[in-house]
């Protein structure tokens, strides 16, 4: 055995141009959090000093892009930085035709529109908040048939967003193949802690559902994360690229929806991504009528000529090593403090487990969302709520919908914060946790209709 010491290691970057940011003292912090009713979502980002509110559309853009973004071909109608675009997502995900949208979420209401049909069921491993609404929306109900360990926050399993297959095939022989519409499958599932699905699991999930003919759309939002485990935790295939792992991953799905705000590196733009020549024609269709024209979506032509060139640099593996291993820092700090987190770390954040750090709250009394506002309270660092808010209410019953997990998540923008941001933040947790029982909880003061953990307000119980 080597004894050789672990070195350090540095972002494979350099930094050419800074933004200032507001240091805050702890009576304009609560004068903030205040007037934004406790809701990390409304408060102003000038009063934030640490923003891991999210990792979309946060990511720092590299020369390339930014040089690509000159190039803009603003053309109404056929844009060269639509076929370039067009052409990376071939090249990258292997996927025939592309679809772009404003962002993530547009992708998933075509898709919804198009395969769902009132009183379907759609099977996926672990929801997420716009997927779910937008499957609901348009008449389906969703499905959860991820493994047990992935609601188990101290399981060590490598992959906790595989698809427990016996629950899958149940539920197809419970409900018919016919009120299957499709398979929602995401690469590392937000809501679980960030948590790869493994390409053995993914491979099984293929076969059985092309023995019942339902088709597989793939959330691949942070797919090159993913592709990022299976190469450091799945035999077979440490010696394989990333971009040979996600073109594996992607070859195994029929669709795609794409937040590119996420691994691709852009503050804006998503697409739909299909195979299927029909479902293509009608979604091209469909997105002239909320989006724009079939070959700038929602996007203009200096973002797209962004995105093309960030799908590239997404699958560098210097980037994303460096991109993963900052936020293993971060929770190897704070597993090292005893800070109870989501294990094993995962590839877009840290999920801190608000179950466990405020035991004296009940879920009613909402403690991620009170966890939250702690944290900002404290040093200004933003994160946000990912439990009974996030999960919403059932619709029949109108009670809460309460997920097993209770979570704040700390998420990790791209290329944007040093490793002494970490240590910040890290500080700035612990210093919450060893003053955790004096944290109240919230009550709802405000709840709009759909996606309440966006613009809900609270009080102070």
């Amino acid at each position: 055995m080597s004894n050789e010491k672990k070195r350090s290691w540095a972002e494979p970057y350099k930094i050419k141009m800074v933004e200032p940011v507001k240091m805050t003292t702890p009576e304009e912090r609560q004068k903030a959090i205040r007037e934004a009713g406790y809701n990390t979502f409304l408060l102003r980002s000038e009063d934030v000093y640490i923003d891991l509110l999210t990792d979309s559309g946060t990511s720092a853009m590299s020369d390339r892009q930014w040089a690509g973004m000159m190039l803009g071909d603003e053309a109404y109608a056929g844009s060269r930085n639509f076929y370039h675009l067009e052409d990376a997502v071939r090249e990258y995900y292997g996927y025939k035709h592309i679809v772009p949208t404003h962002q993530g979420r547009a992708a998933e209401h075509i898709i919804s529109q198009l395969m769902i049909e009132e009183g379907d069921f759609v099977p996926g491993n672990m929801y997420f908040t716009t997927t779910k609404l937008h499957q609901e929306l348009a008449g389906g109900t969703f499905v959860d048939v991820i493994i047990d360990e992935a609601h188990d926050p101290e399981s060590e399993h490598p992959f906790k967003a595989d698809i427990d297959l016996s629950k899958l095939e149940n539920l197809i022989k419970e409900k018919g193949a016919d009120k299957i519409p499709y398979v929602s499958i995401a690469t590392t599932v937000n809501m679980a802690g960030g948590q790869p699905i493994s390409l053995g699991n993914l491979k099984e999930v293929r076969k059985l559902t092309q023995k019942y003919n339902i088709p597989i759309v793939h959330d691949m939002t942070r797919v090159a994360e993913n592709a990022y485990f299976i190469k450091q935790r799945e035999p077979g295939y440490e010696n394989k690229s990333i971009k040979e792992i996600v073109k594996e991953i992607c070859s195994l799905t029929d669709s795609a929806t794409m937040s590119s705000k996420k691994d691709a590196l852009v503050n804006i733009g998503g697409f739909l991504a299909l195979n299927d020549d029909e479902l293509f024609d009608k979604a091209r269709n469909m997105v002239v009528i909320y989006e724009g024209l079939h070959t700038y979506g929602g996007m203009a032509g200096r973002d797209m000529e962004a995105l093309a060139i960030g799908i590239s640099e997404s699958v560098d593996y210097d980037h994303i090593r460096a991109r993963v291993g900052q936020v293993q820092y971060l929770g190897e700090k704070l597993l090292e403090m005893g800070i109870p987190i989501v294990k094993p770390i995962g590839s877009h954040g840290i999920f801190l487990n608000a179950k466990k750090i405020l035991p004296q709250l009940s879920q009613d009394q909402l403690p991620a969302q009170s966890l939250s506002a702690a944290l900002y309270l404290d040093s200004g660092v933003r994160a946000m709520e990912r439990g009974v808010v996030s999960a919403g209410r059932n619709p029949d019953t109108g009670e809460h919908n309460y997920p097993k997990l209770e979570l704040v998540r700390l998420t990790i923008p791209r290329r944007v914060y040093t490793q002494a941001h970490m240590d910040v933040v890290a500080e700035s947790v612990e210093a919450v946790y060893n003053n955790a029982k004096e944290i109240k909880g919230l009550k709802f003061v405000y709840e709009p209709e759909y996606l309440r953990f966006f613009q809900s307000r609270f009080e102070v119980l």
